[in-house]
């Protein structure tokens, strides 16, 4: 129904499409899992809440809570504990769109559709092996439509890539990543001027949205994707900042320590030691201790000195 839908080239169709496709691969999921287990009641597999209730021997049984089932936050887990693989990247790209589009549908595009469904059509392809079908056997004149909408969204992803083969950009990060429009999120961004190997006179054009977004608020996005595992591994490891910073000069959450510079402005914040103690100054003092000379410790102990 996702598929048709989309077929229809109708703009007022896109929200259905997207939708149906989604939850046509939310029930493909769910019947993977279930045929993992043939001989188990579908609620115990499928359920997304469980109560306990007494079993009448002195013990509980866990009995499904209401008629919710496992959905996009949960399913990855359900395929993990059934020891299962779904790349669960594609699923969320298309959830994040289906929901743009509920909340802003005139915005949307034909092009946001087809790439979150070119996006999701490996995951479909994968489920239904997984239910150990053949999905172009099952889906006919469909399965076609998605494997030429899949083609589209390939062929224009790297004709944007193209375009920006030529720049110099500042970060090696930002380089080699994927780039992503900061409006929508979309894959397809492309460079105005295919010529252009200034980032400074880079001009973007999203064709997910059809608009132009900022090169500095792009770059701040696909750090923020590109190191969230970085900095989280930092916070949990050592109660870290970092790796991004806010630059002092241009003050884009952009600065990237281990780059030495920022990934926007190009900035560079040289070395220092504490004026007082000698060590050496954190990122975190550096940039934002608003050029005191001193670490933490010492910047405390002299506001201590100072209200006595």
């Amino acid at each position: 129904m996702g598929v048709e839908d989309y077929q229809r080239n109708d703009p007022d169709r896109a929200m259905s499409a997207v939708r149906n496709f989604y939850a046509g691969l939310l029930l493909l999921a769910k019947e993977v899992l279930t045929r993992q287990a043939p001989e188990a009641d579908m609620d115990e597999i499928i359920g997304a809440k469980y109560k306990p209730v007494p079993n009448g021997d002195g013990g509980v049984v866990y009995e499904m809570e209401g008629n919710q089932t496992i959905d996009f936050n949960t399913i990855s887990k359900r395929f993990s504990d059934f020891g299962l693989k779904i790349d669960d990247v594609p699923l969320r790209d298309l959830n994040r769109i289906r929901n743009d589009i509920e909340h802003k549908f005139t915005e949307q595009t034909d092009e946001s559709v087809r790439e979150a469904i070119a996006k999701a059509f490996p995951v479909a392809a994968e489920l239904f092996r997984l239910a150990d079908e053949d999905p172009s056997t099952e889906l006919g004149d469909i399965w076609d439509a998605m494997v030429e909408t899949r083609h589209l969204y390939e062929a224009e992803l790297k004709r944007c890539k193209a375009t920006l083969e030529k720049v110099d950009w500042r970060s090696e990060t930002i380089s080699k990543a994927n780039l992503r429009c900061p409006d929508c999120g979309s894959n397809l961004v492309e460079q105005t001027d295919p010529e252009n190997d200034s980032q400074d006179a880079i001009e973007l054009r999203c064709l997910g949205c059809r608009t132009t977004p900022d090169p500095s608020a792009l770059i701040v996005k696909v750090l923020e994707e590109q190191l969230a595992g970085e900095a989280f591994l930092r916070a949990k490891d050592a109660g870290e900042d970092g790796p991004i910073f806010m630059c002092p000069e241009c003050g884009e959450e952009a600065y990237v320590d281990f780059e030495e510079q920022c990934a926007n402005c190009g900035h560079h914040v040289e070395a220092e030691d504490c004026a007082r103690c000698g060590n050496s100054l954190t990122m975190d003092e550096l940039i934002y201790g608003e050029g005191s000379g001193l670490c933490g410790y010492c910047t405390h102990m002299a506001e201590k000195i100072m209200r006595e």
